[in-house]
């Protein structure tokens, strides 16, 4: 297929305007084919009329056939083959078997919330039937739904290329909901999103959907975004990405005249507690998986371990001893963009330079384009003296933080942000202090996991990808599994309606 580098609105595609960028290869900074047109806020426009005149219909479509759509987007994603994976491998610096991986999990995904769909539970239908002689006064009948809540504004991940971006979770979700989606496509990944956009374009021509029902924007810069989330046919955003994006979106939906929720998934260094016995046992063998889940990805997941909390003793010298020669044998791996690779090495620069941190170990060097992995470590004191030091560095850094005991390693998890996830490290004669910590960490993460490293997200009913802020903007709600799709849901009640004038979902009592 030919990258054109079109915007998708209305089922037809037209060239941008708004300034001319290119796709960069990661690993060269060398341009790729195909140029992309930047949208105007006539685009912009001409996309939120286009999804808010769809959303009438689209939100009230039955079931099986919203089901079938979602199903019909995975089908064309893989109908593009290899060349969406070579795409996706030359402008992410991404390894083949990853890139495959999350092409699977994209279209695995979809394929969840048609089944979600067809379930039809997130409904959540609800009948109370009325009593006109109840004293001292009639009980009203009353009926419930879920309903969509208007089209959504989703930016693409630049960690994830497909999982996170154009057809990844936020817009199958919303799909699923019944809201139209506008895609502002990353700018480091534009091939990629072509491919995609126009594989979701041809499923809602072949669905008869309305055309309005998806479009795809390109902006190499800010202006595209900002004028999404204050578009007031716009009704929630999805964003997966950095904390200054994130609180941009969120102040701009939050000054407009109807505030919208932005659910953004923003910064999380995802501690890791190592607990004496189980580090006394086998100190060693966790410092050599840490160091493999460390630097998985380029350490460019949003769930890779950047902080170890860990009590003094042989067990702790042994993991750290066990990580160093891991990550010293570890090959510089390029980074998603030239930006992200500045940005770590200036993190890096800070820690080498902080006057409470040691450095433990260096991957080996590369050339501008890659990140070396790195490991420090600080006490627990300085830790608690220098609120710095929990910044996230985007990429295969991490901190230990050295702690004489229990009492001081709560003391370090009572001073931390929202995290995604929390991992514990314990063997059985470390149950009851963990058991002691656990309501701590329940209101610090949204996910919790015992001896592993929090990457890896599993796709599936019970998966929460999201925590207290800053980890995401809105602790209450999931970016990953079935639960995502009541991002973009809300509850309708009525009372005392004429059956014919019920929506269909609510005419008869299930």
């Amino acid at each position: 297929m030919t990258i054109n580098g079109n915007l998708l609105v209305g089922g037809e595609e037209t060239r941008g305007s708004n300034g001319e960028f290119f796709g960069v290869e990661a690993a060269t900074g060398n341009k790729l084919e195909g140029s992309f047109g930047g949208a105007t806020a006539a685009d912009v426009e001409r996309a939120a009329v286009l999804a808010w005149e769809a959303f009438a219909a689209y939100r009230e479509t039955g079931l099986e056939e919203r089901a079938a759509f979602l199903e019909k987007i995975a089908d064309e994603i893989e109908a593009i083959g290899d060349e969406l994976v070579e795409r996706a491998m030359a402008e992410s610096g991404l390894p083949r078997g990853r890139l495959e991986g999350e092409r699977g999990r994209t279209t695995g995904q979809l394929r969840l919330f048609a089944k979600e769909v067809r379930d039809g539970s997130f409904q959540e239908l609800r009948f109370d039937a009325g009593d006109p002689g109840r004293k001292p006064a009639p009980k009203p009948e009353l009926r419930l739904r879920n309903m969509a809540l208007g089209p959504v504004a989703v930016f693409g991940a630049s960690n994830f290329p497909l999982a996170f971006s154009v057809a990844g979770g936020d817009t199958a979700s919303a799909l699923a909901a019944g809201c139209p989606v506008i895609v502002k496509a990353h700018p480091a990944h534009p091939g990629t999103s072509d491919l995609v956009g126009r594989a979701v374009q041809r499923a809602v021509a072949a669905s008869n959907l309305p055309a309005g029902v998806f479009a795809l924007l390109y902006d190499s810069g800010y202006e595209v975004g900002q004028a999404l989330v204050a578009d007031p046919r716009i009704r929630a955003v999805g964003f997966t990405g950095s904390r200054r994006g994130g609180l941009a979106l969120m102040k701009t939906a939050a000054e407009r005249p109807q505030p919208i929720p932005v659910y953004a998934e923003m910064s999380s260094i995802n501690p890791v507690l190592l607990f004496p016995n189980a580090l006394e046992g086998r100190g060693a063998e966790i410092g050599k998986a840490f160091a493999g889940s460390l630097v998985l990805g380029a350490g460019q997941f949003c769930t890779n371990p950047g902080l170890i909390i860990a009590v003094e003793g042989k067990g702790l010298d042994a993991f750290v001893a066990s990580a160093k020669a891991a990550l010293m044998e570890v090959s510089a791996q390029t980074m998603l963009t030239s930006g992200i690779a500045k940005a770590y090495c200036d993190g890096i620069a800070r820690l080498e330079s902080h006057s409470e941190v040691r450095s433990i170990a260096r991957g080996q060097d590369g050339s501008q384009f890659e990140g070396r992995a790195a490991l420090f470590e600080t006490t627990a004191k300085a830790f608690l003296a220098h609120r710095e030091l929990q910044d996230e560095v985007f990429g295969a850094a991490g901190l230990i933080v050295r702690c004489r005991d229990i009492a001081e390693m709560e003391a370090v998890l009572g001073r931390l942000e929202g995290q995604l996830t929390v991992a514990l490290h314990i063997d059985d004669a470390d149950h009851a202090e963990a058991a002691r910590l656990r309501p701590t960490l329940e209101l610090l993460a949204g996910r919790l996991l015992v001896n592993g490293f929090g990457t890896g997200v599993e796709v599936s009913p019970a998966m929460v990808h999201g925590g207290p802020f800053p980890a995401t903007s809105d602790g209450r709600s999931t970016s990953v599994g079935t639960l995502a799709i009541y991002r973009f849901l809300r509850p309708v009640s009525y009372q005392d309606f004429p059956t014919e004038l019920l929506p269909a979902n609510l005419r008869k009592p299930s």
